[in-house]
């Protein structure tokens, strides 16, 4: 049985008792929201090594960081750093996105070393693996690759199935300044139109979710037509694949296959509520994972700022799953100091919205930090902080000669000064 299919018969898994225990929720909450679909645990039967995570309604906001080798830089063992780094710094989801070359041994090494769950786009394998042109493949050599894949291990895997020839019709009618900007929407759209035949995975649906529901591989639909510029953001184009995904979320969960949204990639600050609550309204309240939003086009070397500011509204609007986005975005595949940088900011964002959508306990951290901070005690201060390590480097670089202060107030920190005349007066009462 998959996760929903066991949700909608009574049965709390281990899967939903881990849940429960690090959202610090009662295991029959988990369950019950499994069960509606508004929460998932993508948990391949095959990848051992797994700690679940859940995404959904209620619970945490998760993060899930991009790793992979190019043509250009392929150095699989530096994605193996990469990879350690996402799980010193505890992300949720990992998705290996290498589009070149033999990709199965890296993503082998991923699912038995890693406990974050481990995500693919199939798609970006399909050259490496079959050894052919796209114009050559067929619908069985596109599904060949996805089974490959849940064999594998893979937890959940971004499909395209929602771009189909209706869709790319709005392409075509409803030009825009970026076209698609989605890899694997693209290829499928080349695909689609060399052959001149409907997308294999909206065709063979059925065939999809067989394979899902045979690893419990949760299904992220995946959004082809999302925006890649501000001013593309919700056209008709976008819209119109919405539709498809909500009702492909309907058939999905009916064959017991759990299941995810992709949401947009650029659009503006005014754009995302509205965005989140049509992509939840169409698509019935399935967990929605956002890339990004980049919430302006100009800041290519600090897209992990643009999309940490979109991310933090798109949860607190009610996203459940942020992909991060590094400095790199737009410029060159990630270096370690890169992914470094959009994890923490990834975190900052899903925190911050944490705390905007009233997570149970969220609050619970900042306030530790704020009553060590109201003692001026930085010996608990660093190990609160987000990034100890980066915290702590800045706090020996600048020592000041009061230790209890920092070089920033000195003797005019406010905290001692409010504490010493609140003590005094409390003795004098």
């Amino acid at each position: 049985m998959t996760q929903l299919e066991a949700a909608r018969q009574g049965i709390v898994t281990e899967a939903m008792k881990t849940v429960a225990a690090e959202e610090r929720l009662d295991a029959e909450t988990v369950r019950a929201r499994v069960a509606e679909g508004t929460v998932v645990i993508p948990a391949n039967i095959g990848h051992h090594a797994l700690h679940p995570w859940g995404i959904g309604k209620g619970l945490r906001t998760k993060m899930n960081v991009n790793l992979g080798i190019s043509k250009d830089v392929c150095d699989y063992e530096t994605e193996k750093e990469k990879a350690q780094l996402a799980a010193d710094l505890k992300a949720e989801a990992i998705m290996d996105l290498s589009c070149y070359g033999t990709t199965a041994p890296f993503r082998e090494w991923l699912i038995a070393h890693s406990p974050a769950a481990i995500g693919t786009v199939p798609m970006y394998d399909a050259v490496g693996l079959l050894g052919k042109g796209l114009k050559d493949m067929t619908a069985d050599d596109l599904f060949s690759v996805v089974e490959k894949h849940a064999k594998d291990g893979v937890d959940f895997m971004t499909i395209h199935a929602g771009i189909t020839q209706e869709v790319a019709g709005h392409v075509w009618k409803n030009p825009r300044l970026t076209n698609l900007v989605s890899r694997g929407g693209s290829i499928l759209f080349a695909w689609m139109y060399m052959k001149g035949k409907e997308n294999p995975f909206y065709e063979q649906y059925d065939r999809l979710l067989d394979i899902c529901r045979t690893y419990d591989v949760t299904l992220s639909l995946g959004d082809a037509c999302r925006s890649g510029s501000c001013h593309d953001s919700t056209d008709a184009v976008q819209v119109s694949e919405l539709i498809t995904l909500g009702e492909l979320v309907v058939r999905a969960r009916a064959a017991g296959v759990q299941v995810m949204v992709e949401g947009p990639g650029h659009m503006p600050l005014s754009d995302i509520r509205m965005n989140v609550e049509l992509a939840k309204k169409l698509c019935h309240g399935a967990p929605l994972y956002v890339l990004g939003p980049i919430v302006t086009d100009v800041a290519p070397g600090y897209d992990h700022i643009t999309a940490a500011i979109g991310g933090t509204l798109s949860a607190a609007c009610g996203a459940d799953f942020l992909c991060y986005v590094t400095p790199a975005e737009h410029l060159r595949l990630p270096d370690l100091d890169d992914v470094r940088e959009g994890i923490i900011a990834s975190k900052i964002a899903c925190h911050a919205a944490d705390l905007a959508k009233g997570v149970p306990h969220a609050a619970d951290w900042d306030e530790a930090m704020s009553r060590a901070r109201q003692k001026v005690d930085f010996g608990a201060m660093i190990p609160l902080a987000l990034d100890p390590e980066k915290a702590r480097r800045y706090r020996e670089s600048s020592r000041p000669e009061d230790e209890n202060t920092c070089t920033m107030c000195g003797p005019m920190c406010p905290m001692k000064t409010m504490s010493a005349i609140l003590e005094r007066r409390s003795r004098t009462k």
